[in-house]
């Protein structure tokens, strides 16, 4: 007669994780936060809390930051599949610290904080150039131009070099753009959905996907 392995469901198993070992050096995720902790000047941010003397203490706007660039580079552009990753893979649970912050709070810090983030964002991106993280880039030190089989147009003066940020830059705003935009839509068509359900007397829970941290 066949033998199984034996699997129990109820038992309880403890599994020590240590944050800081799952941001490795020469990952995205390392970048970012190494980048955010050491290079990224936060105190645009101090303004917007009124919290010093009442009410709760905030979520640190690094820990948000993080979270939310991280969750771009990985392709998540909603506030819930952000969350759902902070409470379910283990780098975005490291990355923000075990502090899981909900959607609202990501959603409410993206659209909040817009003009802040976005030269925070290009400063990321370029952070990360320097550091050959997001390939395809090399920039020359020198005006010492020798004969090789590289293209021209990854050399030049430092007026190429600003060119090369503005564009990041551009990028920067329209996808953000794009973003607001999707987060309008999933918000009228959430608020469709209560309508809805509200209409046949059910009392459900549907969680939506926002557009872009909505």
């Amino acid at each position: 007669m066949a033998k199984y392995k034996r699997y129990e469901y109820s038992q309880k198993v403890f599994i020590p994780v240590s944050l800081e070992d799952q941001l490795m050096p020469g990952t995205l995720e390392f970048a970012i936060h190494t980048l955010v902790e050491t290079r990224m000047d936060m105190s645009v941010f101090d303004g917007s809390y009124k919290n010093d003397q009442t009410g709760r203490s905030a979520y640190d706007p690094k820990v948000l930051l993080k979270v939310v660039l991280l969750g771009y580079s990985r392709g998540l552009m909603s506030s819930r599949k952000i969350e759902r990753a902070c409470c379910e893979n283990v780098i975005f649970i490291a990355i923000s610290c075990n502090q899981r912050p909900d959607h609202s709070t990501l959603a409410s810090f993206v659209a909040s904080m817009k003009d802040e983030i976005s030269p925070l964002f290009t400063n990321i991106l370029l952070g990360c150039e320097e550091e050959k993280l997001l390939g395809g880039t090399f920039f020359a030190l020198d005006g010492c131009k020798l004969p090789s089989n590289a293209s021209k147009r990854w050399s030049g003066k430092i007026s190429d070099i600003k060119k090369k940020k503005e564009k990041i830059e551009q990028k920067v705003n329209i996808f953000q753009i794009s973003c607001l935009k999707i987060s309008d839509l999933t918000r009228t068509y959430h608020k469709t959905v209560v309508v809805v359900i509200s209409s046949i007397d059910h009392r459900i829970y549907c969680p939506q996907t926002f557009g872009c941290l909505s």
